[in-house]
């Protein structure tokens, strides 16, 4: 089981997009889901969370005003909704992942194991560029 990320694509500087992160195989709704980028040449950078009901949302101080997470249970599905993109920073891939630690939810902005999250997916990729 895991989860898929999708949406990336080529975005002006200053635009905007949203992502999804859709599982197949089980059920979105009791966990809390991460959001990942990784820059090439990087180590891969934590940007936010949600709760597994979707009412609380943590974020790292990069994206923190521009990125936005929310989560349709009945669909399944976890969207980053990004503003305001800016090249070359917010070009990366993008992952999503499942985690049952509500603290490791609540830290991700600011550190995280990658053992605290499961079902990686293949991530989207997201070039900002004029």
């Amino acid at each position: 089981v895991q989860l898929q990320a999708s949406g990336g694509r080529l975005v002006q500087p200053g635009g905007s997009l949203r992502l999804s992160c859709a599982a197949s195989g089980f059920s979105l709704d009791h966990y809390h889901i991460g959001w990942f980028r990784r820059h090439p040449g990087r180590e891969r950078e934590g940007l936010g969370c949600i709760s597994s009901d979707g009412g609380s949302t943590y974020y790292s101080d990069s994206v923190k005003g521009r990125f936005t997470i929310s989560r349709d249970n009945a669909k399944n599905t976890v969207y980053l909704e990004m503003n305001t993109l800016k090249k070359p920073e917010d070009t990366a891939i993008y992952y999503c992942a499942t985690t049952s630690r509500e603290a490791a939810c609540i830290n991700l902005g600011t550190y995280y194991l990658p053992s605290d999250f499961d079902s990686w997916g293949h991530g989207t990729e997201l070039t900002v560029s004029s």
